[in-house]
Parts: structure tokens; C-alpha cells; sequence
């Protein structure tokens, strides 16, 4: 079982803005004048990054009133590419206080921050009153999150009626044993992968009933193969890198990025 604060200790990341400011302006960018597509490649946190994002917006039915909530939003990277894509007004909230620091900062920088506001606070213990929000979404979260029945009715709680909850996460689709580093744990203490079954059954007790289940994993693998191109060749007898390995159980049917589509009862 995960606890918050292994979790919270596994993200940690000590000044996260500023490591992205001096990456951005080493690139030639004025970090004064940011926009969501030039932050994407250091605060689209998930699987797919920006595309992902889109996609996930899209089956959300948003306009320019809409409240969106993102559930686990790291430094609200999506939350910032959906705010200035739809001008809605998007919460955020994260376990980690670290990336609501850094995200504030990079909101500033992309003049978002009447449109996001991002807050310290967990998943599972939302600090919102009921119905407060008309859409949501959850972006590789519940992946750290054991507990997906709270996730689940915390989550229903704050939709106003027939509001649209979406999830994208990496889900458990088929047998075979989960090794680690994965871009999301070190080591199973911190990793709750579970199946789209568990996840709908945790939703439907809620009061969430499904839509629509996609399963992401010929979208992500462009995205996947990008990153691993990106990195240093296998050393032998070092641990496995996060994405080769996360993509080897992805290839061997274990794991999908998958979609799951719930909206609340009227």
C-alpha cells in the first residue's frame, strides 16, 4: 500500500522553476514570456505529454465557463495548455508541495494565473465544497493513489451533476509480473497500478458511471520512443531505465496508458 508521504518524498524535486528557467533560457527563450506549448516538454509530467493533454480535453466538453478541476495537476502543465486553449478557468491540486511552488511561477510566466490556480492538497481529501466544479480530470495519478474508492468518491463529490471526470493512467491490462523503475515508482512502495475493471468498480460505487474506455498505447508510442531516443544507452549491470522498461511491459501487454471516460449520475 502507498502512503502520501512516500509519495510526496518520491516527487520532491527542490527548485523544479528554477531548473526549468535556466533550461529555457540556455534554449534561447525569454522566461518572461512563456506559453504552454514552449513549457510542454518540462511540465507534461504523463505519458504522451501535450498531444495527451489535447486528447484528454477533448472528451471533457469544455468551454470558456467550464470549472475544471486536474487531480494530481505536478507543476499544471496541463492545466496551463487547457486554460490557454479553452479559457476556462482550471484548479489544480497535488501532493507535492514542490511542483504547486514551481507552478505558480511558470503560470506567472505564461500569464495564466487568473485562469489556473494551483493548490497544495491530496487526492484523496479534496478542499473543495460539493458540485463545485463541471469537469475533471486525472492524468497518471492513480497509479500512486492505493486507495481508489476515496479517490473515486472524492473525485464524484465535487462534480456538479452529470459533470464529465476523466482518467488517463497507466493501468494493469494483462498477467505477467511489474518490475521496477517505472517513471512513476522506484520500487513498489510507491506504485498502485490496477486494472480499468478496478477503477470502474472503485467509480461506479461512487456514483460515476462509465462512458467510454480507450486504450492510449499507439498514440503513446511515438511520444515513448522519443524519450528513450533521448537517452544514454544501457549500461549493464545498472537498474533498467524508467521508460525502456516502462516500455517493455507496455510491448509485453502487461501495461497500457488507458482513458477512462465516467460521467456523474444527474
Amino acid at each position: 500500500m502507498t502512503s502520501p508521504d512516500a509519495v510526496e518524498t518520491y516527487y520532491r524535486g527542490q527548485g523544479l522553476a528554477g531548473r526549468i528557467f535556466t533550461a529555457l533560457a540556455r534554449e534561447g527563450h525569454d522566461i518572461d514570456r512563456l506559453t504552454p506549448a514552449i513549457l510542454a516538454p518540462y511540465d507534461e509530467f504523463h505519458v504522451g505529454g501535450m498531444e495527451a493533454t489535447q486528447r484528454v480535453a477533448g472528451r471533457l466538453d469544455l468551454s470558456s465557463s467550464s470549472r475544471l478541476l486536474d487531480i494530481g495537476c505536478g507543476a499544471g502543465g496541463p492545466a496551463r495548455a487547457i486554460a490557454a486553449a479553452h479559457g476556462c478557468h482550471v484548479t489544480g491540486v497535488d501532493l507535492t508541495a514542490d511542483f504547486i511552488t514551481a507552478g505558480d511561477r511558470l503560470s506567472g510566466a505564461c500569464g495564466l494565473q487568473a485562469l489556473v490556480t494551483l493548490h497544495h492538497a491530496s487526492a484523496l481529501d479534496l478542499p473543495f465544497g460539493n458540485e463545485s466544479f463541471d469537469c475533471a480530470m486525472m492524468l497518471h495519478v492513480g497509479m500512486n493513489i492505493t486507495d481508489k474508492h476515496t479517490l473515486m468518491a472524492e473525485a464524484a463529490r465535487v462534480l456538479a451533476s452529470n459533470g464529465l471526470f476523466c482518467v488517463y493512467d497507466m493501468m494493469r491490462v494483462g498477467d505477467g509480473g511489474i518490475t521496477f523503475p517505472l517513471p512513476w515508482a522506484s520500487d513498489a512502495s510507491v506504485s498502485a497500478v490496477e486494472t480499468p475493471e478496478t477503477y470502474t468498480a472503485a467509480a461506479k460505487d461512487a456514483g460515476l458511471e462509465l462512458l467510454a474506455r480507450h486504450d492510449g498505447t499507439a498514440a503513446a508510442r511515438p511520444f515513448i520512443d522519443h524519450v528513450i531516443a533521448t537517452k544514454p544507452a544501457p549500461v549493464p549491470g545498472q537498474p533498467p531505465d524508467r521508460f525502456r522498461n516502462l516500455a517493455g511491459h507496455m510491448e509485453a501487454g502487461i501495461l497500457a496508458p488507458t482513458e477512462l471516460v465516467f460521467r456523474k449520475a444527474g
